[in-house]
C-alpha cells in the first residue's frame, strides 16, 4: 500500500496535501498532531504565564454567573447563588479532603439524585448544604465539578435511598461538620457520615455491588379477575394448550378468591339494585375498565398507566416538597378518611362515561336526585355511578384484606430465584439487543422478607436484590414478571425464556415500592483503606439511625402514597384488562401465542420503551 507521508529528521510524519487526513475541512494544511482554530503548543512556563491564575479564573467565572444572574439569565438556579469576587478573596484557604458521604434520603418531591441546574435534585440540595455549611468554599460554589462530585448509584424521580454514597472534596476540619451540613437540609435528608478516602477514589468505580429493595403489596400477586381480558385468556388458552390441569394446580392456594368475593362482597350490593341499572353496573364494573391496544401504535403499556397516575402523583410530590414533613404531619395525613377518594370519583366517572357511550339509545339522566322514579328507558346516572363506585371499593377492601399464604409465598420466592446467577437482560431495559454484551448481569441473591408486614390494612411484601450493577428499569421490570408469572399462574420457564434470543415485552412495576438499600466497598475497604490507613465505607455502624429514618421517611411515605391513589392496583388492572396480545406470553400459550396475535395484525407494531426514567433506581 503505498505512504502519502515520509519521515523527517526526528523520525515523525509529516503529510502532503493528499494524504493529510487530519488537515481541516478547508483542507490547508496543519502542524502535526493538531487539531482545526486549536492553539498553538506551547512550553508549560509559556502556557502558565499566559493563563489567569484560579482566583483570576474564579472571579472571572463568578462575574460571568453574577451578570447572567442580573439579566435573569442564570442556567444554574439549583447552585448556590455566586459569590462576588470580594467575597472569595476575602474567603480564608483551607484544605480539601477528598471523601466518601454516606447520605439517606427520601425522594419524594424531587427529581432524581442527580444535580440539574432546571431541576430540584437530591445533589442539588445536597450541594447548596455543602456551600453552607463551609465545606466547599465560595471559590468553587457556584460548580460542582470543581469539587469532583462523582455519585455511587443514581436514583430517579420519586426513588428514595437508606444508603447511597457520593465522593468529592471537602473541608472536613470542623468535628461538627456532619451536624453543620444536616443543619441546612430537609428532614427528607440526612448524611449519616463523611469518611475520609484515598485521593483516587471514585465511589461509582469502587462500588462491587448494590442493594435494592421493594416494597410490593400482597393482593399483587391475586390472579386476575375471571372477567377481564387476562382472566378469560388464561382459560381460553390453557384449554387449547392442554395445560389445563396443571393451570389449575399452580393457581390452587387462590383458585376461590374472586368467587368468595362475588358472595359476599358484590352479590349483596347488586341485589339491593333496581333492575334497571343492575346490567349496566355489572358492564361498568367489569367491562369498562378494557383497554384497547392502540392500533398501529407501539403497545406501550407503562405510558398509558403513567398518564392516568400523574397528576395524583405529581400533587403529593408538591404537597410533600412544599413543607417539612414531620412525624405529627405524617399521623395526620395518615388519619385523613380516605385521601384518594376524588381518584375513586374519577376512575367511577370514566367507567360511567365508557358505559354510556356504548348504549347510545339509552338516555343517562344526571340531573335527578333519585326521589322521582323514571321510566324503564331512563337511567338515573348519579344511581349507577355511586353503586360503581360501592362495588369498585368492595373490591378494593377486598384485595387489601387478602393475606398471602405460604404456598404463594413459595410460588414468589421460586420465580425470584430465576434471576440468580448471570443473565442477559435484554427484555428487562430500554434499546438492548440479545446480542447486546452489556445487557448481561449478576445477581448475587433475590430474597423475600417470610414475614410479612401490615400497614393500613394492606399486607406488604420486602423483595431484597443484592446485584454487581443494575440497568435502566431492570429492578422493576424483573420485580414485575416475577409477580406476573405468579399472579397468571404461567408456566415457570416463560422467566428462563425471556433471558434467550426472544422479544419479551414486559412492563415495569411501579417505582413507588423501590429504594436503594446501600452500595457494598468490600474490595476498596480490604485493600486500599487498609493499605492507606483509612477507615472503611460502612453503613452499618449507622444501621439505628438508617432504619428509624427508613420507616419515617420512607416505608411511611410509600405506604401512604399507595393508600391513597391505589398504584399497584391501578397497574395490574390495567394489565389484565389491555386488550391485545402483547402479554399472551403468561399464559399457556407462551411467547407462541403472543407472535401468533402479531401475525394477525396487518402491520406488526415496533415497539419502542419509554425512556422516562420516572421512579428507577439505576447505577449508570
Amino acid at each position: 500500500m503505498a505512504d502519502n507521508g515520509s519521515s523527517n529528521r526526528d523520525g515523525k510524519r509529516k503529510w502532503d496535501n493528499g494524504g493529510d487526513r487530519r488537515r481541516g475541512r478547508g483542507g490547508g494544511s496543519m502542524q502535526h498532531g493538531s487539531r482545526p482554530n486549536k492553539k498553538r503548543n506551547m512550553g508549560r512556563k509559556e502556557h502558565a504565564n499566559e493563563q489567569l491564575d484560579r482566583r483570576g479564573r474564579n472571579a472571572e467565572q463568578q462575574a460571568r454567573n453574577k451578570e447572567a444572574q442580573e439579566k435573569g439569565e442564570n442556567e444554574k438556579p439549583a447552585l448556590p447563588a455566586a459569590f462576588s469576587a470580594e467575597e472569595v478573596a476575602a474567603e480564608e484557604r483551607r484544605p480539601k479532603r477528598k471523601v466518601a458521604v454516606m447520605v439517606g434520603y427520601s425522594g419524594t418531591g424531587y427529581k432524581g439524585m442527580q444535580i440539574d441546574n432546571k431541576q430540584k435534585t437530591i445533589e442539588g440540595d445536597l450541594f447548596k448544604a455543602f456551600v453552607a455549611a463551609g465545606a466547599i468554599s465560595k471559590a468553587n460554589a457556584d460548580d460542582p465539578k470543581k469539587s469532583a462530585l462523582v455519585r455511587c448509584a443514581r436514583t430517579d424521580k420519586g426513588v428514595h435511598a437508606a444508603g447511597n454514597v457520593i465522593s468529592l472534596k471537602l473541608i472536613i476540619e470542623d468535628e461538627d461538620i456532619v451536624d453543620k451540613i444536616n443543619a441546612n437540609l430537609s428532614e427528607q435528608i440526612r448524611i449519616w457520615g463523611i469518611q475520609r478516602t484515598t485521593g483516587s477514589f471514585s465511589c461509582y468505580q469502587a462500588c462491587d455491588s448494590r442493594w435494592y429493595e421493594y416494597l410490593i403489596p400482597t393482593h399483587s400477586f391475586l390472579p386476575p379477575h375471571p372477567s377481564s381480558y387476562m382472566g378469560k385468556k388464561l382459560v381460553e388458552e390453557a384449554e387449547k394448550a392442554g395445560d389445563l390441569e396443571e393451570y389449575n394446580k399452580r393457581q390452587a392456594e387462590v383458585a376461590d378468591f374472586w368467587s368468595e368475593v362475588e358472595e359476599k362482597s358484590i352479590k349483596p350490593i347488586l341485589e339491593t339494585l333496581d333492575d334497571s341499572i343492575r346490567p349496566l353496573v355489572e358492564e361498568a364494573l367489569y367491562i369498562a375498565d378494557s383497554t384497547d391496544a392502540p392500533e398501529n401504535q407501539d403497545p406501550v403499556i407503562e405510558a398509558s398507566i403513567d398518564e392516568a397516575l400523574k397528576d395524583e402523583t405529581d400533587a403529593k410530590a408538591a404537597k410533600d416538597a412544599s413543607a417539612k414533613a414531620t412525624s405529627e404531619e405524617a399521623a395526620a395525613e395518615t388519619a385523613q378518611p380516605d385521601a384518594g377518594e376524588s381518584m375513586q370519583v374519577d376512575e367511577t366517572k370514566a367507567a360511567v362515561e365508557r358505559v354510556e357511550a356504548q348504549h347510545p339509545t339509552t338516555t343517562f339522566d344526571d340531573q335527578t336526585d333519585g326521589t322521582i322514579p323514571l321510566p324503564s328507558s331512563i337511567v338515573n346516572k348519579p344511581a349507577l355511578e355511586e353503586a360503581v363506585k360501592a362495588l369498585k371499593k368492595a373490591i378494593m377492601d377486598a384485595k387489601r384484606a387478602y393475606r398471602i399464604s405460604p404456598e404463594r409465598q413459595a410460588r414468589v420466592q421460586n420465580a425470584l430465584n430465576n434471576y440468580l446467577g448471570t443473565r442477559r437482560y435484554h427484555n428487562y431495559t430500554i434499546q438492548k439487543k440479545f446480542t447486546d454484551s452489556s445487557a448481561k448481569r449478576y445477581i448475587k441473591s433475590f430474597k423475600m422478607d417470610a414475614k410479612p408486614i401490615i400497614i393500613n390494612d394492606t399486607e406488604w411484601l420486602s423483595l431484597k436484590v443484592h446485584g454487581q450493577s443494575f440497568m435502566m428499569h431492570q429492578i422493576r421490570k424483573m420485580v414485575s414478571m416475577a409477580a406476573l408469572t405468579v399472579r397468571c399462574g404461567s408456566h415457570p420457564d416463560i422467566m428462563l425464556q425471556s433471558f434467550e434470543n426472544n422479544v419479551v415485552r414486559i412492563p415495569k412495576a411501579p417505582g413507588l415500592g423501590l429504594l436503594l438499600e446501600r452500595p457494598v466497598f468490600d474490595s476498596y475497604n480490604d485493600k486500599m483503606a487498609k493499605a492507606h490507613g483509612r477507615e472503611k465505607i460502612d453503613f452499618s455502624k449507622y444501621d439505628d439511625k438508617i432504619q428509624e429514618f427508613k420507616e419515617r421517611e420512607i416505608y411511611q411515605r410509600i405506604f401512604r402514597e399507595e393508600a391513597q391513589g391505589n398504584q399497584f392496583n391501578t397497574f395490574f388492572t390495567h394489565l389484565d384488562n389491555y386488550k391485545d396480545t402483547t402479554f399472551l406470553y403468561l399464559t399457556s400459550g407462551g411467547i407462541a401465542a403472543t407472535k401468533e396475535g402479531l401475525k394477525k395484525k396487518s402491520t406488526q407494531p415496533k415497539f419502542e420503551e419509554d425512556s422516562d426514567g420516572e421512579g428507577y433506581a439505576s447505577d449508570n
